[in-house]
């Protein structure tokens, strides 16, 4: 079965970029605004993709000739994009990336579904800092609206705590910058620099 009719992607744009103090999804390290740049490299792996956005976004014309997906719990983070995701459709799995991932390649994506348990709830990485589950580069399963839904019963909102607490498939990073975020400014700058050593 081709990988691109198996899955659904979900770009999570929602985020308020507080410590940026400017939208993490429309900066640049690709030749094109991030979301775009993530749509499209999910795109290559799902039948279909949509962006995640605050019920604000969803009139902003940037993300319009996109197929969204409001919040539907506001204020809770990437846990109430990926519960509204499974309201859409909880019969696919869906592979979730973040925005402010500028690192993440295709074969980040290819490892993470060839190493995929269909039988957990979810695969994630493991962080190459802490070691601890990396919740917003990662494959939900249906089954995770049950256990995710429960765990927002509990006041429990995190998606890592959710996936330590949870039976997910956890495995090791092969490229170790792969998953780093970008939060501020002088992250951006660091990132751009090393992104142009590594395509020059």
């Amino acid at each position: 079965m081709s990988n691109k009719s198996t899955f659904y992607g979900l770009v999570l744009v929602g985020g308020r970029s507080r410590r940026m103090k400017k939208d993490k999804a429309l900066l640049d390290y690709h030749g094109q605004k991030q979301f775009e740049h993530c749509y499209h490299l999910l795109g290559h792996f799902c039948e279909k993709v949509f962006l995640s956005v605050r019920e604000e976004q969803e009139k902003q014309k940037r993300f319009q000739k996109y197929p969204m997906i409001v919040d539907q719990i506001n204020d809770i983070g990437p846990l109430g994009g990926i519960l509204s995701a499974f309201e859409l459709d909880d019969q696919v799995p869906w592979i979730v990336l973040a925005c402010d991932l500028p690192f993440v390649t295709e074969q980040t994506l290819k490892n993470l579904i060839k190493t995929r348990d269909p039988q957990k709830i979810a695969t994630s990485y493991l962080s190459v800092h802490d070691g601890l589950p990396e919740p917003l580069c990662a494959i939900y399963e249906p089954s995770a609206k049950k256990c995710l839904s429960k765990f927002l019963k509990k006041n429990i909102f995190c998606p890592r705590k959710i996936l330590i607490q949870s039976n997910a498939q956890l495995i090791p990073l092969r490229q170790k910058a792969a998953l780093d975020n970008i939060n501020s400014r002088q992250d951006y700058d660091k990132a751009l620099k090393s992104l142009k050593t590594i395509c020059c």
